[in-house]
């Protein structure tokens, strides 16, 4: 799994995304209050909704998150799907809400 701070995505929080692996479900990424593993974070499911599967968000988030989601949905499958390799190349690709 790849963490991304909040300045690379423009959220107050950390996201979590990682390719497929072996994984028997569809794309999903992990939302943390901070870039150390803990069991404090959420579970959400991308497509065809974004969907929290486990844990929550906190208050206020899920907007933010979700035009997160949208204007990068298509790069997250991709990289969930193998079509793009490399952790660097997804992360010149991800927009941030804050117009990066």
């Amino acid at each position: 799994m790849s963490n991304l701070s909040p300045r690379q995505t423009g959220l107050p929080f950390v996201v979590w995304i990682s390719p497929r692996g072996n994984a028997r479900h569809d794309v999903r990424i992990k939302v943390s209050p901070s870039p150390k593993v803990t069991e404090d974070w959420a579970i959400v499911a991308i497509r065809p909704e974004l969907e929290v599967l486990h844990g929550s968000l906190p208050a206020g988030t899920y907007g933010p998150l979700k035009r997160w989601v949208e204007l990068n949905r298509d790069v997250l499958v991709k990289f969930w799907e193998g079509e793009i390799e490399y952790t660097e190349d997804v992360l010149e690709q991800l927009r941030s809400i804050g117009g990066k």
